[in-house]
């Protein structure tokens, strides 16, 4: 009987619990406490862009990115903020990247899901993408450190800033076409 008690009480104690406590969800940082950080607090609105087919047909084939039919990021002259999903091996990690002028200046893990590769948000990893611009191939201008049994949340990390970077450079050109 007293056995009975205690696993009722355990179970109504977990569903009792929030969904985000129960996960394998490390929030490391808000998406809105990055953007603050990267906009001085002073975050502006946020806009979209629309992902047109010939980009789609990029993003996917060389890149390995499944868009929506649009991303929201957030623009301040030639700084633009992303923050992006892409899962590892099973699960979405997600992420924040800063870009100033074609470049990356802060990359940050926010949500980590996966029940390996948990290291890739430490700075010793994600500062390797500082200063990191994309080659005119598409690929980023400097080899990434990978790390042991991390390899899935690397490569992750690696296609979103990838992505980031493409994203920027495209809205830097919307931004162009649309005002002259």
């Amino acid at each position: 009987m007293i056995i009975r008690i205690i696993i009722a009480c355990v179970l109504i104690w977990t569903v009792g619990q929030p969904a985000a406590a129960r996960a394998d969800e490390q929030v490391y940082q808000a998406p809105d406490a990055f953007l603050a950080a990267a906009f001085g607090g002073s975050v502006p609105a946020a806009q979209a862009l629309w992902i047109e087919p010939a980009l789609r047909a990029e993003l996917v084939d060389r890149y390995g990115w499944q868009p929506g039919l649009r991303v929201r990021f957030w623009r301040q002259e030639q700084r633009t903020a992303w923050i992006l999903d892409e899962v590892g091996k099973d699960k979405p990690i997600t992420a924040g990247f800063l870009i100033v002028n074609g470049a990356i200046e802060q990359a940050e893990v926010l949500v980590f899901r996966e029940s390996r590769g948990w290291e890739i948000r430490h700075s010793f990893f994600t500062s390797q993408f500082s200063r990191a611009a994309l080659t005119p191939r598409g690929d980023l201008d400097r080899r990434i450190d990978g790390i042991t049994g991390a390899t899935l949340s690397v490569r992750a990390m690696e296609r979103m800033a990838r992505v980031a970077l493409k994203l920027h450079e495209q809205s830097q050109r919307t931004t162009l076409a649309q005002h002259p």
